[in-house]
Order: C-alpha cells, then sequence, then structure tokens
C-alpha cells in the first residue's frame, strides 16, 4: 500500500482510506461479523487510516471499531473522528454543538466508546453556525497540547473558514465530499488547501454507491437506507446518472479495470495531497477497492473520463435540501 501525508503538518497514511459510516446502518443493516472482518482485512492489505464519527448510529459505530481493533498496535493505524452532530433517540438529526465544553465532552466519549487514549485528527462534523470556529479550534489545540488529540482536521466547510481555523490551529486536513460528480470543492476550496499546505481526505468517491457500476436501474433503497432520500436516487435524477456511469463503464473496459476502481483511482489522480476513503462495509467491496491504486491514468485516460462525466453532469444535489445549507460548498 503507498503512503500519502496529509498537509504539511498532519500524519503519514495510507493513500486509501476506509471510512466505516456504512458498517452501522447508513445504508441498511449490516452485518456485524462481515464489518469487523473488513476491517481486518483492510488493516492486513496496509490500510491505516479509518474514519468515524461519534454520531454514527449513536456511537455503534465507535463501539465496532473498538471491537475490531482490539489488540492491534495503536501505533499501526490512524482514526480519525468527526464530533458535534446531535442525534434523537429515533435517529433524527438536531444540528451541531461546537461549544468548548461540548468538544471536550465528545471526546472524553469518545475516547472511551474506542478503547483509545488519543484521537489522531479530530474534526468538527459541520460549522456549528452559533460557534466561532476559532472557539471550537481552540478547544481542539487545547486537547491537542493535553496529549488527547494528535492533529486538527475539518470537514465540509468553505475556503474562509479554512483560513480562520488554520490561523489558530494548523489544520492537517479537510474532509470533504469529492468524486467525478461531485466537484464544487475544485473552485476555491482545494486552491485554498494547497496555499496553506493542508491536505483532503475525499469522502464519497463512489457517490454513496451511484457511481460503483453496481447500483442498477429500478434498483431500490431498502429500509433504513438513506439514500431513499438522496436527490440524486430519485426519480428522474438517477436514471440520468446512471447513463453517464455506463459511459464511464465503458472507458473502464478500455482501460481493463471496474466503474468503481475507475473512479476512486480518478480521486486519487488528482493530486498527491488527496487521499480517498471508501466505505467498503464487505470483504468483497473491500478486494475491488484496493487495487484502485494501482490504476495508472494518463492524460488521455482523464480526458476520456471527463467526457464520459463531464463536472456539473449529474442531477441532482448531493444531500437532502435541509443539509446543503450546512455544508462549505455546494454540489
Amino acid at each position: 500500500m503507498q503512503t500519502r501525508t496529509l498537509g504539511s503538518t498532519g500524519p503519514a497514511v495510507s493513500a486509501l482510506g476506509l471510512g466505516a459510516m456504512g458498517m452501522s446502518g447508513a445504508y441498511g443493516e449490516a452485518d456485524r461479523a462481515e464489518s469487523v472482518a473488513t476491517v481486518h482485512a483492510a488493516l492486513e492489505a496496509g490500510v491505516t487510516l479509518i474514519d468515524t464519527g461519534d454520531f454514527y448510529a449513536m456511537g455503534h459505530n465507535e463501539l465496532l471499531l473498538a471491537e475490531a481493533l482490539r489488540g492491534r498496535d495503536r501505533d499501526s493505524y490512524r482514526l480519525s473522528v468527526k464530533f458535534g452532530m446531535l442525534r434523537g433517540p429515533g435517529a433524527e438529526f438536531g444540528g451541531m454543538d461546537a461549544r468548548p465544553e461540548a468538544v471536550k465532552n465528545f471526546l472524553a466519549y469518545s475516547l472511551t466508546r474506542l478503547g483509545t487514549d488519543h484521537i489522531d485528527i479530530y474534526r468538527p462534523a459541520r460549522l456549528d453556525p452559533a460557534v466561532p470556529v476559532e472557539e471550537t479550534v481552540g478547544a481542539v489545540k487545547e486537547m491537542i497540547d493535553a496529549g488527547y488529540v494528535r492533529h486538527l482536521g475539518l470537514s465540509e466547510v468553505d475556503a474562509a473558514t479554512i483560513r480562520r481555523a488554520h490561523a489558530v490551529q494548523p489544520v492537517a486536513d479537510l474532509q470533504i465530499e469529492y468524486s467525478l460528480i461531485s466537484r464544487a470543492v475544485e473552485a476555491e476550496v482545494l486552491p485554498t488547501l494547497r496555499e496553506l499546505g493542508i491536505g483532503l481526505t475525499a469522502y464519497g468517491v463512489l457517490s454513496r454507491g451511484l457511481i460503483s457500476g453496481h447500483w442498477t436501474p429500478g434498483h431500490t433503497a431498502g429500509p433504513g437506507d438513506g439514500r431513499s432520500h438522496s436527490p440524486r436516487f430519485s426519480s428522474g435524477n438517477v436514471e440520468h446518472n446512471l447513463a453517464l456511469v455506463e459511459a464511464l463503464r465503458r472507458v473502464a473496459e478500455a482501460k481493463g479495470c471496474t466503474v468503481a476502481q475507475l473512479a476512486i483511482a480518478w480521486v486519487a489522480a488528482q493530486g498527491e495531497d488527496i487521499v480517498p476513503l471508501v466505505g467498503a462495509r464487505t470483504r468483497e467491496r473491500l478486494a475491488e477497492a484496493l487495487p484502485a491504486m494501482e490504476v495508472n491514468l494518463t492524460a488521455d485516460d482523464l480526458a476520456e473520463i471527463e467526457k464520459a462525466v463531464p463536472p456539473g453532469a449529474a442531477r441532482g444535489d448531493r444531500y437532502p435540501s435541509a443539509f446543503m445549507s450546512g455544508l462549505g460548498v455546494g454540489n
């Protein structure tokens, strides 16, 4: 497994990271034993970056990872944890709480659930409009100084917020959605990251499975699957978006790889400062994703991919309307 460094101040991690959210019911029921086995397979393949959030199924995901990581050398992997998203007992979302006292409270619970004495990269899940980002980051800095956190990360914020946060504490990386059909980061955010020496961890590289090559026309999300509320999977939009996938499939076949591998390789090819996160929740999907890092895309390949999926070609927002306002950039 190749490695990449997250910005000028962050840790060296595997060039491909594992996002664990799907292992806790975000896309319908997941098999716990298979999830644990997938984490083990990722570690054995050299994946060292594992991403979670304390609000993923209200702590379930952190407890699952604690089980999967038990007995492993703590220095052999890096934990990226998002905090601050409020949930209710019916799993509804209730906004953000990024007050300094809340930061420390969330961290205490995460350390306990994960069974560790430190978090490698700690980041607010979204910007809290009621709290200046300097206050939130200042609290994380205190936790870094105390040894409970190694690095500050951010998630889904705009260029101005990145600058304000970085002025208080060096930011290792920004986590944000970035894929062939979600490219808003390219306009202002990515240039800002590069100016400041901040890395990018890209989630949604397969757009929640939409551009994986495995979602087919007529397929519907099952019970508990958040994609049932996603505009890009809605009737009228999904058919258009899957036509883009078929165009991409032709490029993948000519390259001798799968659609998913091509989509992941495209994100990785956008810069050595970018680490794609794959949300594999089975060993089968992980096994498909891993070879993507060996797919070498030439200038001609990249041009063919751009022809198949031009910027802005997808239909539908990447989140339901209620969540779009909390994002630092659009689609």
